[in-house]
């Protein structure tokens, strides 16, 4: 395995990586990672505070935003190949008996449907929304915590019956990263640090600020960090170039990620072969879901399709609806993702964008973290797409 390249890639990377830093804001600054096989690139540009001109590197730190859920997927798979917790588990199990939302008992709400956007809940808790617009500008979800959360849960409607259809939830996501920490006795990002992010080696990836991460911009006032504190499994995260490198490596393979001897690699090698498994069957034009990532079959010759309702961003209202995509049981799979195609999510916070994407039969992987306006995240997800799949093309992947 070759050792990260970091600065300016070779000529012809530096060639197909120009309209993805194009997209980029001009003043957020980006920082991107390509994987092709051994070789592993971390290519910056930007400003990471553009009054200081402090540029934009390797271990600057980016908000994730729904990339979060990516991390709570493999969560769910390392606590459920432990035994600890069991796809099919019914949520009321690890909730307060008073706190559950209403839906008929005959098909209770699984772990699995909130891991893949099946449950039936809407995208936001009952009575989030009218406490945003005051705040819409600077932190909107700050006030609304774990507790408010707890209490909106038998106020929130179900849509539908759980596991029947696909429709994109950050809620549901939320209550899963919530519901996990409940099973294990653990704060959410402490249990994210102890069984995910410490045996990967992701020393800079957590749901606290810590450093100064890159920052966004409207009308030339720096927007606040993103806060969600009752639902930080669905988009608290910052992250760097580095750990994501790290991170897709482990999903393309564990081998290439040293463990700590601490860490039981059977366990995550287990996972991370789960998260990328497709659940739902993708009819109806849309993504497959697998464990908080989407799955997009990628046939030869063909450009990626146009991200489907939008990024899935948290921080302001989504412009389309995400497609109804018909399911699976809860427990049978698609098929793995080695078939062919790509895994990817795409995330989007006040003050970045964030675009995550592999393919496990080519072993080519790209991360883009970018600060600035969210009014250009649309360009830059749909740029980030078809760059991953020219990677993919010109690797070799047919």
């Amino acid at each position: 395995m070759n050792a990260p390249l970091y600065g300016p890639p070779d000529p012809e990377l530096d060639r197909l990586l120009r309209p993805l830093f194009r997209a980029a804001a001009p003043a957020g600054g980006a920082a991107v990672v390509v994987i092709r096989g051994d070789e592993r690139t971390v290519a910056c540009r930007g400003h990471a505070v553009r009054s200081t001109e402090r540029p934009v590197r390797a271990d600057t730190r980016f908000e994730l935003g729904s990339v979060t859920k990516t991390f709570t997927g493999l969560l769910l798979a390392e606590m459920a190949a432990r035994g600890e917790v069991g796809y099919d588990d019914p949520i009321d199990r690890y909730l307060p008996a008073d706190a559950a939302p209403g839906y008929p008992q005959e098909r209770p709400i699984t772990l699995l449907h909130l891991a893949t956007h099946t449950s039936g809940l809407p995208r936001l808790p009952d009575g989030v929304l009218p406490g945003q617009v005051p705040r819409w500008f600077t932190r909107p979800y700050a006030t609304f915590g774990p507790a408010h959360l707890l209490r909106a849960l038998p106020r929130t409607a179900v849509r539908g019956t759980p596991g029947a259809q696909v429709r994109y939830s950050n809620l549901g996501c939320g209550l899963l990263g919530l519901l996990l920490a409940n099973a294990a006795g653990q704060r959410y990002d402490d249990l994210l640090a102890a069984r995910v992010c410490g045996p990967l080696g992701l020393m800079d990836t957590s749901c606290g600020p810590g450093r100064e991460e890159d920052a966004g911009y409207r009308r030339g006032r720096r927007v606040p960090s993103f806060r969600l504190p009752a639902l930080p499994a669905a988009a608290a995260l910052r992250s760097t170039a580095d750990d994501m490198l790290r991170y897709l490596q482990a999903h393309l393979a564990l081998d290439a990620v040293p463990l700590p001897e601490r860490a039981d690699a059977a366990v995550l090698r287990t996972a991370l072969n789960e998260v990328r498994r497709p659940r739902t069957d993708g009819r109806r034009g849309g993504p497959r879901i697998c464990l908080g990532w989407n799955h997009r079959a990628l046939p030869a010759g063909a450009a990626e399709p146009r991200a489907a309702g939008g990024s899935g961003a948290v921080g302001w209202p989504a412009v389309a609806r995400k497609p109804v995509v018909p399911v699976l049981a809860a427990s049978d799979g698609a098929g793995p993702a080695e078939a062919g195609g790509v895994v990817y999510h795409v995330g989007a916070a006040r003050r970045s964008t964030a675009f995550v994407g592999f393919s496990p039969r080519a072993q080519v992987g790209l991360a883009v973290l970018a600060g600035g306006q969210p009014l250009r995240s649309r360009a830059l997800v749909q740029s980030a797409h078809e760059t991953l799949r020219v990677l993919i093309a010109e690797f070799g992947e047919g």
